[in-house]
């Protein structure tokens, strides 16, 4: 018997050795895909399109056991870009991620260059510049229905400021960003037909300032915006975005009522003042993070959507507003969510182009 004993523990110790290196070889199979994105301009902390990008792939690496790597290329160039990715890809890395539509004549040519690299393009499709999309297997081009997140926005703070003159201020006039401006624009129009709000917009409210990283220039801008007796400044800039949260923040610590509607990401802490309350009124948020997480994952299951150009709307959960913000009732948060879920069934379209009738 004590034979036995004894040799049933040898059995038991290696049977559970056996499992454990099975486990081990079966995690280091799924986690041996390496990560990489290559930054648009700005920087990975920017507070808007490579900070949400990169936070999604950094959450996709805890939950998947790797370490991704960001690559901040030495300027915007094609020839910058490719050579980010030229610098991953000879690395190892598998997946590369890249945040923006400047990087599509670089995806054009990157993809056929490393075709065992898989690539995905967040805000763009692959062309040779002559926006005609090519799209190979190794490549996923994804973007968002950002007239939605700017509808509903809109809708928020039209019934926290409910007889208010409201602004735009748009980084470089392209269509993600247009799109934006195109919906809030939308928005303020149904609150004002069926919510009982009042809100007014002037054309020389409605700018963009041809850039994404002057942040003087954003500050500028809102200063001059704020000034005119504009009340709440939806700001989808990037960097000069954060230029307009740093003059709302100004104004508020000096008793004005003024707002800021972020963008892309919440950007709630980013509007943070001494007293600890937010000039952040709300963000027109398309989930950046869970687009890159997605892929990531998408790629470690084996269902890599290559070849695809990817559409992510309020349907698909993929855009919108957080669900939570002190400054936003419950009662707002209401009408916010019946905004969502008429868009989701087709009830209310909001119309990815330029619209009529907005500015008094």
């Amino acid at each position: 018997m004590k034979k036995f004993a004894i040799l049933l523990c040898v059995m038991l110790a290696f049977g559970s050795f056996v499992f454990a290196a099975g486990e081990k070889e079966a995690a280091s199979t799924k986690t041996a895909l390496k990560v990489g994105m290559v930054t648009d301009a700005g920087t990975i902390d920017d507070k808007s399109f490579n900070q949400g990008t990169w936070e999604g792939i950094v959450r996709a690496g805890e939950d998947f056991g790797f370490v991704p790597k960001y690559i901040k290329p030495e300027g915007t160039t094609e020839a910058d870009y490719l050579s980010g990715v030229a610098d991953l890809a000879d690395s190892g890395y598998k997946l590369i991620i890249t945040p923006g539509f400047k990087f599509e004549t670089t995806i054009f040519k990157a993809q056929d260059r490393y075709p065992d690299v898989k690539f995905v393009i967040l805000d763009g499709v692959p062309h040779a510049g002559d926006y005609n999309p090519v799209i190979k297997d190794n490549t996923v081009g994804v973007s968002w229905a950002e007239q939605e997140s700017g509808f509903v926005a809109a809708i928020a703070a039209t019934l926290k400021m409910p007889n208010s003159k409201f602004g735009f201020v748009g980084g470089m006039e392209i269509p993600a960003v247009q799109k934006f401006n195109w919906g809030w624009q939308q928005g303020i129009i149904y609150a004002n037909a069926n919510l009982g709000t009042n809100v007014t917009i002037a054309q020389q409210d409605d700018l963009y300032s041809g850039s994404f990283s002057d942040v003087a220039l954003g500050q500028q801008m809102a200063a001059t915006m704020f000034d005119r007796g504009v009340d709440v400044i939806f700001a989808a800039a990037g960097g000069v975005g954060v230029g307009v949260i740093n003059e709302g923040k100004a104004q508020r610590t000096s008793g004005e009522d003024k707002w800021v509607v972020g963008v892309d990401i919440d950007q709630y802490a980013d509007g943070l003042m001494p007293n600890g309350e937010s000039v952040i009124l709300t963000s027109a948020m398309k989930y950046l993070d869970r687009a890159s997480y997605d892929m990531i994952k998408d790629e470690l299951d084996g269902t890599f959507p290559g070849g695809q150009a990817l559409l992510l709307t309020a349907k698909e959960n993929g855009v919108g507003i957080p669900t939570e913000n002190p400054n936003l009732t419950a009662e707002i948060m209401a009408e916010c969510d019946k905004a969502m879920d008429k868009m989701k069934s087709g009830e209310i379209v909001v119309a990815g182009k330029a619209i009529a009738g907005i500015w008094k």
